[in-house]
């Protein structure tokens, strides 16, 4: 076959692949758990196994309602009924409230983001998060990394690509910046998405984003899904109605390269003027871990500790940031760690709470449960307490890791970290339940059951207490009082809006909040009978539902954001001292000491600040 003839079939061999239409369906929020979502997604499986025409299946996220085992095994169970190959990312319903600490997910699925070529296309999907924490979506560390790899692997930098993420990619998604950056180093054509439940088009940057109705049948009788057509560089959207009919095409998006559009300055990026303002802010040192951090961060003496999404328990200088051990466990840990003497206690999903030498990094003693971690520890004398996801709450001892006690009728799984006070130890669950044990003996003494719907519960928030009472915020934004020995509810109220945000002064006489709508930070008297206000800081934190604990230090009150902003408020005139802006992501935790704070952020960062 001479050259001229065999150019002349590749270019038709070219034509024929770039000219077959790629069919697929986008199946998104199926939410498995909630009330309908299993007989919605089982109607649709058998629906699209009747499409002969469909190449393969998209999910894009919020496969099940609360990401616990028993929902992603059911999931996992209809979706496998499937004669269609198929392809899975979690969105945060899967993550949020993950007992198992995401990572039942891949476990059950086998991967949770991919990477796979069709006609002339190459799909990517990647995580969205937000994992356990309360905030906007992230796409985790690791998963940039992994995109990244996959961007400058590509054999054609040409090829066009199709992006898949549960969020938009916009201020709604922290790194949105970070992940539109990276595609617009290749032919980044179009972006798929779920999250918003229904059919909308959208432009991320030039990037046309399709986000497709959930599979819920919502008020109606049936669900639905979206049919997908790419045919002559254009891809069609037509909404689905299992069963019955494809409705005409509500969508058509030219499939073109968007690289050339990858000027930043045209187009909004996180704004750290702020800092600007307050030049007596400054950062000694800061540094980016290589996951993500779940975790506060706790220091004694020239010892400093957080934990990462990669299974690992670290220890730095406070002063420089240098790195001075790493303990690795075989799980991802959203459980910050509790210093006791000489002594870290921390918990991995991998079913270990662990005990290490302050020092060194030494494991003292380790103690397995049945099931992941994902609450933190509280430590009293020599007996550390802490909850897990069997629905189980500990008391081990210190010294030996020998089980003191436990109590095995929590509902749901434990995140908080307890409080403990007086002869009590106090928490919540995510199975609408408060619960006050006896310290001594893990015996129920009291509990409180008044949220009607699961995601309310007060399970994220560390409690606090002063003057016999138990503080606690809550999902329901209700902030309330609750008679420590007893339970007897003294105030509950919804007047200042709040969330899981929550702290108390040093000397205890005020218990501070965070406005979730206003942007306010609001201050009360804990020995009164009521929510009686003391001051409130117009602090412009905008709407604000970062779960981490307030902390107080000297004369200043710490606030913790979903932006990555620290704001001070100066206790005597109930003003803000300063903001400062250290990353775009959620801030996990405040540590202060003296005139400095540091603080780890959902993104990864360590930071050190003084001030």
């Amino acid at each position: 076959m001479n050259r001229t003839l065999l150019v002349s079939v590749f270019f038709s061999l070219l034509i024929h692949i770039q000219a077959q239409p790629v069919r697929f369906a986008h199946v998104t929020d199926t939410h498995v758990g909630g009330s309908t979502g299993a007989e919605d997604l089982i109607r649709t499986i058998k629906d699209i196994n009747t499409l002969d025409s469909i190449d393969f299946v998209i999910f894009s996220g919020d496969i099940t309602e609360f990401g616990s085992d028993q929902e992603l095994k059911e999931a996992k169970s209809i979706i496998d009924q499937l004669t269609k190959p198929w392809y899975i990312v979690p969105g945060n319903h899967d993550s949020k409230w993950s007992e198992s600490g995401n990572n039942s997910f891949v476990q059950i699925f086998g991967t949770e983001k991919f990477a796979f070529e069709k006609g002339k296309y190459l799909f990517i999907g990647t995580v969205s998060g937000p994992n356990m924490r309360m905030a906007p979506g992230l796409v985790p560390h690791e998963q940039i990394v992994f995109l990244d790899s996959v961007l400058t692997s590509m054999k054609n930098p040409d090829q066009p690509i199709i992006f898949i993420n549960h969020y938009p990619l916009d201020e709604s998604l922290s790194n949105w910046y970070a992940v539109i950056d990276l595609l617009k180093t290749r032919n980044i054509q179009a972006s798929l998405l779920g999250h918003g439940h229904i059919n909308k088009l959208y432009n991320f940057e030039g990037i046309p984003g399709v986000m497709g109705r959930s599979n819920l049948r919502a008020p109606k009788d049936t669900g639905g899904y979206n049919l997908v057509t790419i045919e002559r560089d254009t891809m069609f959207y037509a909404e689905r109605t299992p069963g019955a009919k494809t409705h005409a095409i509500w969508c058509k998006v030219p499939l073109q390269n968007h690289h050339s559009h990858n000027d930043a300055s045209l187009y909004p990026r996180p704004d750290y003027s702020v800092n600007d303002q307050y030049p007596n802010v400054k950062t000694v040192w800061e540094k980016q871990d290589n996951s993500d951090i779940g975790t506060g961060i706790s220091i004694r003496g020239n010892i400093a500790v957080y934990a990462n999404t990669n299974g690992q328990i670290v220890a730095l200088d406070p002063n420089s940031g240098k790195a001075l051990w790493h303990y690795q466990t075989g799980g991802k840990i959203y459980s910050t760690p509790a210093i006791a003497g000489k002594r870290i206690i921390c918990a991995s999903t991998d079913n270990n709470i662990y005990c290490l030498d302050l020092k060194t990094g030494q494991l003292k003693w380790t103690f397995p449960t049945s099931k992941s971690i994902v609450a933190s520890p509280a430590v009293d004398r020599n007996s550390v307490y802490i909850g897990s996801s069997e629905g189980i709450f500990r008391s081990v001892d210190l010294r030996s890791g020998k089980l003191n006690w436990k109590f095995d009728s929590v509902k749901n799984f434990v995140e908080t970290r307890p409080l403990v006070y007086g002869n009590y130890v106090y928490f919540g669950s995510w199975g609408n339940t408060f619960y006050a044990l006896d310290k001594r003996t893990g015996k129920l003494c009291w509990k409180r059951e008044k949220y009607s719907n699961r995601m309310l519960s007060p399970a994220a928030v560390w409690p606090v207490a002063a003057h016999g009472k138990v503080f606690i915020v809550a999902p329901d934004r209700h902030m309330t009082a609750l008679d420590a020995k007893t339970g007897h509810e003294i105030w509950d109220s919804k007047q200042y809006t709040c969330r899981e945000s929550i702290g108390i002064s040093g000397d205890g006489k005020l218990v501070y909040i965070k406005n979730m709508d206003e942007g306010n930070v609001d201050a009360f008297y804990t020995n009164s009978d009521r929510q009686e206000l003391a001051w409130e800081c117009q602090a412009g934190l905008g709407y604000e539902i970062a779960p981490s604990p307030i902390t107080e230090q000297g004369t200043s009150v710490f606030i913790p954001t979903t932006n990555g902003i620290i704001c001070a408020i100066d206790k005597g005139n109930h003003t803000v001292s300063w903001k400062y802006k250290v990353s775009n992501a959620l801030i996990n935790g405040i540590t202060a000491i003296g005139n400095r704070i540091w603080v780890t952020t959902l993104d990864g960062k360590i930071v050190c600040i003084s001030y």
